[in-house]
């Protein structure tokens, strides 16, 4: 029986240990992986541009011997052509999986059903588990755990925010979300989250204040102008400018580490000198994107 990734938020703490533990025997002995996906096919359907995504999914299949079919939908005219359905059944004529950055969660839904292959939600408007796993990947690395960490979040609450819950849950990793008034979390995700991280001892905070972050070890942010968002630059500045992450706020803090997904805006969500700084662990992030996703591809693939 063929197995989906839209989301973690349906997998058990032990499920989630385990593919974290693939992702590091993975990125140490890649060898010993190479041949996981020879002779196999992934189409990559991407609705929205991409830099890091498409690269680490295309490079990091052809690591585990396979080969990455890219298709734009935009620019390669496919966008309304047919119906996502009989897009995706066609699809699953001739690939072993299909990798989808979409619009919105229920495009991936509808593939899921259509497709006798396994689905992969490389993002959409409510997750994106492809980077929760490579965050914790990196937190791993640097601290030697998850469990009994925190982690705050602060920015706006979005797909990543939703996907760092998940994950940070199902790991024991402590959360704190700290956002502008209106710019919380989706509040059912947040109560699942909450529910899972019962069962590993983790808690949940939210607050619309920075000083909610005190004591924390790493701090994350985000873009705060997602994709497509036409609201004035000036009006996104006047909410979101006294949460931008800084060296001040990371002193206050007591932060070691921070994290960010990219594409980031240097002086906006967090300032440029703290990204070119020994405390950012954005390019490792970066970097384990590739051996989280081959993690993922793995499991689902393997057998």
């Amino acid at each position: 029986m063929k197995q989906d990734l839209l989301t973690f938020a349906n997998w058990t703490p032990e499920a989630m240990e385990s593919l974290l533990k693939l992702a590091v025997e993975i990125k140490q002995a890649p060898a010993s992986y190479s041949n996981v996906l020879k002779g196999k096919s992934i189409v990559a359907l991407f609705e929205k541009p991409s830099l890091r995504t498409r690269v680490s999914f295309d490079i990091g299949i052809n690591k585990l011997g396979g080969h990455m079919v890219y298709l734009d939908v935009q620019s390669g005219k496919l966008a309304g052509r047919e119906d996502s359905v009989d897009t995706a059944a066609n699809l699953s004529c001739w690939a072993d999986a299909i990798v989808a950055r979409v619009f919105s969660h229920s495009t991936l839904e509808t593939y899921a059903e259509a497709a006798n292959v396994p689905v992969i939600n490389a993002l959409c408007d409510k997750y994106h588990p492809c980077q929760g796993l490579a965050d914790y990947l990196t937190m791993f690395e640097r601290f030697g755990k998850t469990t009994g960490l925190t982690m705050t979040y602060i920015g706006d609450g979005n797909n990543v925010t939703h996907s760092l819950l998940i994950v940070g849950a199902l790991l024991g990793c402590n959360q704190v979300v700290i956002t502008p008034k209106g710019h919380e979390a989706d509040a059912s995700i947040v109560a699942h989250a909450k529910a899972l991280a019962e069962k590993t001892g983790a808690t949940i905070v939210e607050s619309n204040e920075l000083e909610a972050a005190n004591g924390t070890d790493v701090i994350y942010t985000d873009t705060w102008l997602s994709m497509g968002d036409d609201t004035p630059l000036e009006t996104i500045k006047a909410t979101f400018m006294p949460y931008q992450v800084n060296e001040a706020l990371m002193e206050a803090s007591g932060a070691s580490c921070v994290m960010h997904c990219q594409p980031a805006h240097r002086d906006l969500e967090i300032t440029g000198s703290l990204i070119d700084s020994d405390k950012s662990l954005l390019m490792q992030q970066a970097e384990n994107r590739m051996h989280g996703q081959n993690a993922i591809l793995t499991q689902l693939l393997s057998a």
